[in-house]
């Protein structure tokens, strides 16, 4: 009986283990399949809206919370990068109307289309990141 349990015991922190390096692998890969996602989507559609009052909706709806303050996505929460954004007006509003993966859907009610045209400019105004072979310290 005792070993029966330690062995339990054992294939239980076996298991921890494997669920916890598959996390790793998966927060670990994510931003490459959002890059790689994002060369496919077309951008040319755009849409009128407010960076600024964006800029404050974007806090005020929490959405800093996962992306961060620039959009630049965070992998202790596995959200992507989403500014500037890669996709089009379209792409972006169905998205945050029905996601894909754990963020929340934002409907019509929470967020209104416009305060959402505002958020998209805004993230819209975030100039892209420097590359690598950009950053001189990054070079040496």
């Amino acid at each position: 009986m005792h070993r029966n349990l330690t062995c339990s015991r054992l294939g239980a922190r076996v298991a921890r283990t494997i669920a916890f390096f598959s996390l790793v692998l998966f927060v670990a890969l994510l931003p490459a399949f959002s890059t790689a996602r994002a060369q496919v989507i077309n951008t040319d559609t755009t849409v009128a809206g407010n960076a600024q009052n964006g800029k404050k909706l974007f806090a005020a709806n929490g959405c800093y919370e996962c992306h961060g303050y620039q959009g630049q996505g965070a992998a202790q929460t596995g959200a992507a990068r989403i500014g500037p954004p890669q996709l089009s007006w379209e792409g972006f509003q169905s998205y945050v109307r029905k996601p894909a993966v754990q963020m929340p859907p934002y409907t019509s009610k929470a967020v209104p289309d416009k305060d959402l045209a505002d958020i998209y400019a805004y993230l819209k105004s975030i100039p892209m990141p420097a590359k690598g072979k950009d950053i001189p310290l990054l070079n040496k």
